[in-house]
Order: C-alpha cells, then sequence, then structure tokens
C-alpha cells in the first residue's frame, strides 16, 4: 500500500481552504491527505505531534507576517517542501523565502483548486527527482568510497568540487574544507628528480578536451608536508550539452612499488656483497666516460684490480672474513679515486677502476700506486690481522681500445701480465700481450678436455741414498702429452691450471694416479717405494682436500706411509697456523710430508720447528754452485746442518754432477735427485730400476749429456 503524502495547509483564509480541500478531493489517484490550521501557533504544535510530506504556508498569519514565518518552519520541520503564499506586494518577500528553504510560492490572486493541485504535483515530482538523486549521489558516494584510487573533482575555474575517502587522506583536506578552494592549494604535487612544481593536470585535461596522463616522477606534497608517490589521469567532466564543466582526476599512491622498482634496478646495477657499481653498470659509465672524452679531447682509463692471493683468505679463514675483507677493499679503493671515478665490482676478488677524462697515462699511474698503497696497508678483520696485495692491470682510451668491452679485455689482459712479473704491481697494456693471452686461453680450453681424453702422464724420478747408493722413492711429474702440440712442458701449463683453478682437478688426479702405480709396483713384488707429489697452495687450501686424499688411499690400498706430499715454504708460510692444523691431520693419517725448494721462501724457523715435517729438499738454484761458489756452498751446508739438528731428512736437488755428488757425501746429506742419476722416466722405467738398481757408488764421470739416461736403462 502506498503511504499517505500529509500536506498542512496554514492560512486564515477560508476560501484558501477551500480550495485547498477541493484539489484534495480531485487528487483522487494520488494519496494526498490535507489539514488545515490558521496560525504558526497551531502549525508548530502539529508539527511537533505528527510528520508532513509538504507545507503550504501563508506570509501573512494572525501570529507571524513574513520571512519570520518561514525561518520558524525550517527550524520546525527541516528538510520538509515549504510552498509560500502572498499577495504582489510580498513578491519579494516571497522570492527570498525561496533562498532561505522555499520550494516555491503562490501568489494569493491566483490561488485556487487547480493552482494547488498542480503546487502537490510539481512538489511530488520534484520531491521523487530529488530521491532519484540522492539515491544516485549516495550510490556514487559510495562507490567512490570503496575504491582504492583517490578521485578529486574541480568545476571549470580550477575549483575544488569533491573529494572521495582516499583523497582526502593522501590531500590532508576534507572534503568540507576543499570545497571551492583553488586546485593548486589542496592538489599540490612536484616533479620528484627536479623538485620543481609539476603542471596542473586539470587544466592540461580542459583546455585539451582530453584524457591526460600525470607527468611521470609525479610527487603529491600532503597537507601535513608528507610526501606520496602517485600515478595515473586526468579528464574533462561535461554536461548533457557536451559542454566541459569542470574536470576529475583519478590517482593512487605508488610510493611503495616505486621504491622496489628502484630498489630492483639499483640491484640489477650493484654488487650485493659492496653496494659497488657492477660490471652492467661499469660499461654503461665506460662507454659515457669515453663519449665525454672524445667530445673533450681527453682521455679514459680502465685499472682492473686483482687481489693476490684471496683465495687462501676464504679456503683458511672462512668465506664470512673474505666477504668483510671484499667489503674493506672496496671501500679503500673508493677513497683513492675522485668522486666523477667509478669503483666497480667483478665479481670474487676482481674490482675494476674508471678514471674519466684525465690527461695523461700517467695520471693512471699516480692512482694505480694510490691503490696498491692502500690495499696493501694492514687491515684488521674479525681480530685477524692482514695484509693483502693487488695486480693491477691498466688500459686507456684512445690508445687500447674504442669501446667498453675492449677496454676492459685489454686491462684484465694487462693484469695477468702483471702476475706474471709478481704480486703488488701494476702494468700498462702493451699490443703483444694479446698474442700471450690468446695463447693462454687456448692451452686453458685445451687442459679442459685433457683429463677427458686421457692426455696427461706420470713421469717418475728417483730419489737416491747418498751412502748407499739405493733408490729411497721416486717423485711423480706430470706431463701433457698434446696430439698436436706434442710434450707440452710443466712450466706452461701449470700456472695456467692454478690461474683458471684446473689445477684442483689435475691434482686430485695426479695424487691418485700416483698412488695407483705406488700400489701397482708393490703389487708386482718389487720393493715398497714411497712415491712424492706436490701440492699446489689451491689443493693445500681446498675445503676438501683431507677428504679426499683419505677416499684416495682407501680406494688405492696404498699405505699412507708410502706417500710424501711435497709443499713449498710460501704455501706453508702464507697462513702458518691453520697450515699447522692441516699439516698435523695429515701427519694423523700417516703420509710423509716435505718441505720443496727450501730457502726460496721465507721461512720461520719457530715454525719450522712446530711443522711435522719429515724432509727438507734444497732447491737445485743453491746445489747448482755448491762446487764453485762458497756462497751456495756455506748456505747448503748450513740447512744440512739445521736439518740434522732437527732429525729431519735432507734431500738435494738438481744434482748434475760428479762435485755435487761428493759434496753432498762430505757433508752428509741423506738423499739426492737429479740427471746425474735420472731424468723423470716413464713407470714401468722405474720397475726396472727397482730391480736392477742405480749404478753403484762411486758413480761414474757424467761425461755424457746430462739429458742421457744414467744407469741401467732398460733395452
Amino acid at each position: 500500500m502506498t503511504d499517505i503524502r500529509k500536506v498542512l495547509l496554514i492560512d486564515e483564509n477560508p476560501a484558501h481552504a477551500e480550495a485547498f480541500r477541493e484539489a484534495l478531493l480531485k487528487a483522487k489517484d494520488d494519496p494526498f491527505q490535507g489539514e488545515w490550521v490558521q496560525t504558526l501557533a497551531q502549525s508548530i504544535k502539529r508539527l511537533r505531534e505528527k510528520t508532513v510530506w509538504a507545507i503550504f504556508a501563508s506570509l501573512s498569519l494572525p501570529d507571524s507576517q513574513g520571512l519570520d514565518t518561514i525561518n520558524k518552519l525550517v527550524q520546525a520541520a527541516p528538510g520538509v517542501p515549504i510552498l509560500v503564499m502572498g499577495g504582489a506586494q510580498d513578491e519579494d518577500l516571497s522570492t527570498e523565502a525561496l533562498r532561505r528553504g522555499a520550494k516555491d510560492y503562490v501568489l494569493n490572486g491566483h490561488i485556487g483548486a487547480y493552482s494547488f493541485g498542480r503546487a502537490m504535483r510539481h512538489l511530488s515530482e520534484r520531491k521523487t527527482a530529488e530521491e532519484l538523486l540522492f539515491t544516485e549521489r549516495e550510490r556514487a558516494s559510495v562507490t567512490l568510497n570503496s575504491i582504492g584510487d583517490a578521485v578529486l573533482s574541480t568545476d571549470i575555474l580550477g575549483s575544488v568540487t569533491y573529494l572521495n575517502v582516499v583523497a582526502e587522506k593522501m590531500t590532508g583536506w576534507t572534503c568540507a574544507e576543499a570545497f571551492g578552494k583553488p586546485l593548486v592549494e589542496v592538489f599540490q604535487i612536484i616533479d620528484g628528480t627536479t623538485r620543481k612544481t609539476s603542471p596542473n593536470p586539470m587544466e592540461l585535461a580542459i583546455r585539451e578536451n582530453k584524457t591526460v596522463k600525470l607527468t611521470p616522477n609525479c610527487i603529491l606534497i600532503k597537507r601535513d608536508g608528507s610526501e606520496y608517490s602517485i600515478e595515473d589521469s586526468a579528464a574533462p567532466i561535461h554536461d548533457r550539452s557536451g559542454s566541459i564543466t569542470g574536470a576529475v582526476i583519478v590517482f593512487h599512491d605508488v610510493t611503495a612499488t616505486r621504491a622496489i622498482t628502484e630498489e630492483m634496478s639499483h640491484l640489477a646495477q650493484h654488487d650485493i656483497l659492496t653496494d659497488l657499481p657492477n660490471r652492467l653498470l661499469l660499461k654503461d659509465r665506460i662507454s659515457q666516460a669515453i663519449v665525454a672524452a672524445h667530445r673533450n679531447h681527453a682521455k679514459v682509463a680502465v685499472l682492473f684490480v686483482d687481489l693476490d692471493g684471496f683465495k687462501g683468505i676464504n679456503d683458511t679463514l672462512g668465506h664470512a672474513v673474505g666477504d668483510n675483507v671484499l667489503q674493506s677493499v672496496g671501500k679503500r679503493l673508493v677513497s683513492c679515486v675522485r668522486s666523477s671515478d667509478t669503483v666497480s665490482r667483478q665479481g670474487g676478488d676482481e674490482f675494476v677502476v674508471l678514471l674519466s677524462e684525465i690527461k695523461e697515462p700517467s695520471d693512471a699511474s699516480i692512482t694505480a700506486r694510490k691503490i696498491l698503497t692502500a690495499v696493501s696497508t694492514s687491515q684488521s678483520i674479525d681480530q685477524h690481522d692482514l695484509q693483502l696485495t693487488a695486480s693491477i692491470g691498466v688500459s686507456t682510451y684512445p690508445e687500447d681500445g674504442q669501446d667498453a668491452e675492449t677496454l676492459l679485455k685489454s686491462a684484465d689482459t694487462a693484469m695477468y701480465e702483471c702476475k706474471k712479473r709478481g704480486d703488488n704491481t701494476y702494468q700498462f697494456f702493451k699490443p703483444d700481450m694479446n698474442t700471450r693471452t690468446i695463447e693462454r686461453q687456448t692451452i686453458e680450453a685445451d687442459l679442459r678436455g685433457a683429463l677427458k681424453r686421457q692426455e696427461f702422464v706420470l713421469h717418475y724420478q728417483p730419489k737416491i741414498n747418498l751412502q748407499t747408493g739405493k733408490i729411497t722413492g721416486a717423485e711423480a711429474l706430470i706431463r701433457w702429452l698434446h696430439p698436436a702440440r706434442g710434450l707440452v712442458p710443466p712450466l706452461q701449463f701449470i700456472p695456467i691450471a692454478e690461474e683458471s683453478g684446473l689445477i684442483l682437478v689435475i691434482g686430485r688426479w695426479v695424487l691418485a694416479e700416483a698412488c695407483r702405480q705406488a700400489q701397482d709396483w708393490i703389487d708386482a713384488g718389487l720393493h715398497p717405494t714411497p712415491v712424492a707429489v706436490n701440492v699446489s697452495s689451491s689443493e693445500f687450501r681446498s675445503e676438501g682436500f683431507l677428504k679426499n686424499l683419505r677416499a684416495i688411499l682407501k680406494d688405492t690400498r696404498l699405505d699412507p706411509r708410502y706417500l710424501e706430499l711435497e709443499l713449498t715454504e710460501s704455501v706453508l708460510m702464507q697462513h702458518a697456523e691453520s697450515s699447522a692444523s692441516v699439516l698435523g691431520a695429515l701427519k694423523s693419517i700417516g703420509v710423509r710430508l716435505a718441505i720443496d725448494d727450501f730457502g726460496t721462501g721465507y721461512s720461520s724457523l719457530s715454525y719450522l720447528k712446530r711443522f711435522p715435517i719429515d724432509c727438507l729438499k734444497i732447491d737445485q738454484s743453491f746445489v747448482r754452485d755448491i762446487a764453485t761458489d762458497s756462497d751456495d756452498a756455506t748456505i747448503v751446508s748450513a740447512v744440512i746442518t739445521m736439518a740434522k739438528s732437527l732429525k729431519r731428512r735432507v734431500i738435494a736437488e738438481g744434482v748434475e754432477t760428479d762435485a755435487q755428488v761428493k759434496f753432498l757425501q762430505a757433508h752428509a746429506c741423506d738423499e739426492a735427485q737429479g740427471y746425474y742419476f735420472s731424468k723423470p722416466i716413464m713407470a714401468h722405467q722405474i720397475a726396472t730400476l727397482l730391480e736392477t738398481g742405480i749404478t753403484p757408488l762411486p758413480l761414474k764421470s757424467p761425461s755424457a749429456s746430462k739429458h742421457d739416461f744414467v744407469g741401467k736403462s732398460p733395452s
């Protein structure tokens, strides 16, 4: 059932009341119900008791006149539509009444059943339209306040007309506070890069009558001064005729998204450990530096910095210490260059320094020396006092390359040449280095498949007891039988194997093959002969060295006492404390230990006493001239005496002459090896010697070439 619409007539004129009653009777199809009172007081009392749908009120009542009537009715029945009635002289009052809340007015001379009926229909239609509009506005308001985007609108003059809840939160203005204010006051935006005021997108949308995007990297300044990164668009608002009446902007907060994007961009261009530019960003900066240098007739330098012996720190002190060292070195490198230069980490222990717009290559020399000094200065990392050195290769534009990739390659090549000269130095690129680099790369490539193709073979050089002339052992020496190059000397491929890391794989093969061969000799019924194997620094420091050694001894069934590991002084003294620990573990396995090339490195006698070493091998550089050089003779004599006092065996390397043998015998040297007795030979030749023996001492004079086999050689 339709609700009854109650209409209240306030008028003292009975004729008007009759017309009102007649209008109600004629409106049979409309649910109107009328009530008539003659005074304002009666109407106020009535309004307190019951609600009404509409009020028809005269501006001339017995107890109230003019606008005072309207004011009191609006106060008594807020929201109820009011129609006022007055004479022609009251037309101005009627107009003012409309401004104060009345919905319509009728002149007294035109009051009748028809005018009352028409007025009620108009009020009904207006009420329905207002309710529909209110519903639509509520629906729109709920929708706009439910979405995640901020919505702000203006009129054609740029004054704010609306903000939804999100816009209120982001701008710091309520809709009521912002209403009517200029857009630039409520919606302050700047360019995030320049920090300058950005163009007003609403003005552009209105001027061009189209949807426009916000400027990139746009920042909204909130009312309290805080900032949001925002993005989206503004569009013009049209009325029914298509005319522009204002504009609306829809925007949302992208602060977190933009921060993540910037962070991802930073991570893509920077090293995670040191936060220095990575290779990708470095190449871009080198390219930019080349363009600038070409324009300004300047030069560019690229310094490739490689830390010497860094792998030993990682292997002995752990990767956490190694990471701290790399971070420390990165900071030291940055302190050596200008703010316009770039320090980049390439990975591992490799860094690259870009010097932009230098005048002469000598400027790069100054920086290289600064870096060498900075890196070599002692640093304390996790309670470890460490002292590093570096090797630096230098290339310059335009001499050594016209692009980033070539300059990097040239600097890298120069760095490798620098490594050959020794640690803690720098080297400028020279064109002939490329030839050597290509040769090195070719050898490295061939090395990677040499094991799989079974191109390596072990030769063995016997060790001789200088008192009895009997074979006391054999040193295993690797040879590479290259299918095209023939026999490649170890000095040509071992350094490359160490630089590339292949020495670990090759070293494991040598150790396994030597142990297998020693056991084969024993299985053949020959006198057990210890086999000696050289161990590189990389192998000795590698994490799985001990585990691998135990596995090899188990697989080959070789008694550990028949294996002797030879290590150089530099390997042991590089990290003496950790070396002592590893040597102790090796000794517990039961293998023999020897210091190779003794006298060529730096030894601490206190450590030498602590190390569980079985044997000292005197380097051939001292043995060579012991019969003719008094200094070498004194050194060798002192080493033998010291070794005896420490109860260590002594072996002399590189023995080639009868005079050398006699000197060593006279000074009670235990053993010797060298071409005087035998060059390195195949395993089956060693087996023959183990059966027949070496020519008894005193040995014959070495009149033959030192490359000839001495002793009873198999046919």
